[in-house]
């Protein structure tokens, strides 16, 4: 009753965290709503950190990740020391790929699982051999078995790259990888090689050095977590870092920007949450099933406080144990490990759908709390602020492209009638020939209208993406990493920070669905 009291009278106030809130919102940082959010009806609001609360450089980040993971390809897995001479492109990936590992291809499709685009490792595969490979047979590939791996978070795309490029390492040289070594022991050697530098540190250590280095600075994020704080909310950050790291990493986010190995860090960040949980684990985390213990952790020594000698004791929000008393509720309470059942507990929530959760994987952060849990969910796309932009400034080029689409169905569609009289009707020779006259007219411009049609396409999506096009999009289709948006976020957004541009009482509310029938009439 005391946080909906507090909610209540923390709306009043109206607060925003930026004086641009009072104003119209830049395309590139609005909020964008799929499911009806009502922000008067969330009492608390739980972020990741990784590449939410802390937005990393993928120029930077992503290259250590890169450069790591082929140096334990070739120190720790036998691979041969000319792949040590292969080069990052951080901006070849997008995500919503998806990987076939058996056959060394990445994909891109619609949200309907129709391949769209196909590359052989970094080589173009023909329309021909697309449709050979992924077009025919009886069933079906649903592209979820094991035989694939899909691209959802910033964080594969070093690895994606990787493995194409090692496909290419294979089909070019004979001989320099083993017989075993076929594209899907390429891939789980990729992935085991990620984990490995994952486990011995090599990665969060160059970060702690110099997170500057690393990490985007935002100013926005501080103010943004007070308001909410100031609107009455719970505020807590779900990660799976484990403290040490959480603790360099928001250090940075919040302080000075100065900081390095040797600074001093500060708990003052704590103060914009009322619980951190570490170490969780996500996505089973989200599972209430999961037994994981939940244990305190003591924020100065980094210490965990209830334990025996390593030996978990009752655990942390079980009705038989309270919170300790010498935590008083004004400081923010850290911990590692639980499960949702916990966090519930701690929040003291009445509904689940009172939670809204921020973060920036599909699967990880946002599939399984919607999903399964029911909690609200906003998704950090910061690829969006790009696509937006060009959106907008695309204006006369998307509809000269549905001009030249119409024009090419009023063509076909005349063909298919002159066709249809030749075949089955009773015409005379003179008519028949003014009729095969006019066809190949029809055809000729259809020819002409298609080649516009494809090049002015091929122009407007190379304005996104080189490679792939328009993250949202292939071809007229929803990509299949929007239709993921589409289904499990309730509000997507380019950067965590947009949230202090809005009421903290705002309503969401999203805009109206179309079926094609209503988009038809209503463009009309």
């Amino acid at each position: 009753m005391d946080r909906v009291k507090g909610l209540e009278e923390g709306q009043d106030k109206g607060l925003w965290s930026s004086s641009e809130g009072r104003q119209n919102v830049d395309a590139g940082k609005q909020i964008y709503c799929n499911s009806a959010v009502n922000m008067k009806n969330i009492v608390a609001i739980g972020f990741d950190m990784d590449y939410t609360l802390a937005q990393y450089k993928p120029d930077t980040f992503e290259a250590l990740a890169y450069d790591g993971t082929v140096e334990k390809l070739v120190n720790n897995l036998g691979y041969p020391k000319e792949i040590l001479e292969l080069s990052f492109d951080w901006k070849y990936m997008v995500r919503g790929l998806v990987l076939d590992k058996k056959r060394g291809n990445v994909l891109k499709m619609d949200r309907h699982k129709y391949v769209k685009v196909a590359y052989h490792g970094l080589m173009l595969i023909s329309k021909d051999e697309k449709a050979k490979t992924y077009g025919n047979g009886f069933v079906r590939d649903a592209f979820d078995g094991p035989d694939y791996a899909h691209i959802d978070t910033l964080f594969s795309l070093a690895e994606a790259y990787l493995f194409a490029q090692l496909v290419d390492f294979k089909d070019n040289n004979p001989g320099k990888l083993s017989d075993d070594k076929d594209y899907s022991r390429i891939y789980t050697d990729v992935r085991s090689a990620v984990d490995m530098c994952h486990r011995d540190g090599t990665l969060k250590q160059m970060v702690a050095k110099d997170p500057k280095k690393y990490i985007n600075e935002d100013n926005s994020i501080a103010p943004m977590l007070n308001m909410l704080k100031s609107s009455g909310r719970a505020v807590f950050l779900v990660t799976n870092s484990l403290w040490d790291y959480t603790n360099v990493v928001m250090n940075f986010v919040f302080g000075p920007r100065a900081i390095d190995g040797s600074s001093s860090l500060s708990l003052d960040w704590l103060q914009h949450f009322d619980f951190v949980i570490t170490g969780s684990a996500k996505p089973s985390f989200f599972h209430d099933e999961n037994r994981a213990n939940l244990f305190m952790v003591e924020p100065a020594s980094g210490k965990l406080i209830n334990t025996d000698n390593g030996t978990p004791l009752a655990q942390v929000g079980c009705p038989e144990i309270e919170l300790p008393d010498d935590i008083p509720n004004k400081h923010c309470k850290v911990f590692q490990g639980g499960n949702v059942g916990h966090l519930h507990k701690l929040l003291n929530v009445g509904s689940s759908s009172q939670v809204l959760y921020v973060g920036d994987h599909i699967y990880g952060d946002i599939l399984r709390s919607k999903k399964i849990l029911g909690w609200r969910t906003m998704l950090v796309v910061p690829e969006l602020e790009k696509e937006v932009r060009v959106l907008s400034s695309s204006g006369f080029t998307r509809k000269k492209l549905q001009l030249l689409r119409s024009e090419q169905d009023q063509i076909e569609d005349q063909t298919h009638h002159l066709k249809w009289s030749l075949e089955h009707e009773n015409l005379d020779a003179g008519e028949k020939e003014k009729i095969s006259l006019k066809l190949e007219k029809l055809e000729a411009q259809r020819k002409r209208v298609r080649s516009a049609h494809q090049d002015a396409q091929r122009v407007f999506h190379e304005k996104f993406h080189p490679i792939w096009g328009q993250l949202m999009k292939t071809g007229y289709q929803n990509s299949r990493f929007a239709h993921q948006v589409e289904r499990f976020a309730c509000l997507y957004t380019s950067q965590v920070g947009n949230l202090g541009l809005y009421s903290p009482a705002k309503y969401y509310r999203p805009g109206e669905d179309f079926m094609a029938h209503e988009s038809d009439i209503l463009a009309q």
